[in-house]
């Protein structure tokens, strides 16, 4: 299992008030439709907070196409969760994925939100290997490549309401796939984080961690309903096209032809 190396405490972050940051652009918060007409305008940068930040903003889809809302049901009780207990290594990987948001803007520090989330740091898993344990017995294992910054939104998820959009059958892509002469598999880069989460509802992402706690601008992973948000979009981009050369499921794209 790789190590990360310890350099002492964490440097205490420097950032900038949430007054500053909370820049969300204010436009048309409809959902999107079939219907709704999708063009490369349909993206916008948010600018940054100052002249003299080096901010820079990840592309966003502009409200007026596709937002996400995080609707809670009536009988709902925001919970303000406590930080977990992370060692000096899970802290550093902590402190570097805060301050790749911050810099990307897809979050901002906030201080008064009624529902707080804990974060957790999980090994992200590669391929398998085979290695001797103490009794000389040759067992598989999977290799540690890194590790991930996780949001632990379970009790935030058990009070939302269920958005029931349908994900594609996999055999039935697969299906349409057979007999094509060409194909292309692709892999969609960052989707999540270009769909801006509703102003209303930013306060509901906030997460706590060593450094202090943050909400989304944009729609992070652990909400759910974040997949059918993300696949009504893609398939109200590309209705003219899936099940004729295109296939969506998620971020992942099959483009195929004879």
């Amino acid at each position: 299992m790789p190590q990360l190396r310890s350099h002492g405490p964490p440097p205490e972050l420097s950032l900038p008030s949430r007054s500053d940051l909370r820049d969300f652009s204010e436009g048309s918060t409809s959902e999107v439709s079939d219907s709704t007409p999708i063009s490369a305008d349909s993206f916008e940068h948010t600018p940054p907070s100052s002249s003299n930040s080096s901010t820079h903003s990840s592309p966003c889809i502009s409200p007026a196409y596709c937002i996400h809302r995080i609707l809670m049901e009536d009988e709902y009780k925001p919970v303000v969760q406590t930080q977990r207990r992370l060692n000096s290594n899970m802290q550093e990987v902590v402190k570097k994925e805060v301050l790749k948001l911050m810099d990307a803007v897809l979050i901002y520090p906030i201080s008064d939100s009624s529902s707080v989330s804990p974060t957790q740091v999980v090994p992200k898993k590669g391929g398998m290997t085979v290695i001797t344990n103490e009794k000389n017995e040759l067992i598989p294992s999977r290799t540690v490549t890194g590790w991930r910054v996780c949001i632990d939104y379970r009790k935030l998820n058990d009070a939302t309401k269920k958005d029931h959009y349908p994900l594609p059958f996999i055999d039935r892509m697969l299906e349409r796939l057979a007999g094509q002469q060409f194909y292309c598999f692709l892999d969609g880069f960052s989707g999540y984080f270009q769909i801006p989460v509703a102003p209303e509802d930013q306060e509901k992402t906030t997460f706590t961690c060593p450094y202090g706690t943050y909400a989304y601008r944009r729609m992070p992973f652990g909400l759910c309903n974040a997949p059918a948000t993300f696949q009504r979009f893609l398939v109200a981009i590309f209705q003219d096209m899936i099940e004729s050369s295109m296939e969506v499921f998620m971020d992942d794209f099959l483009v195929y032809g004879s």
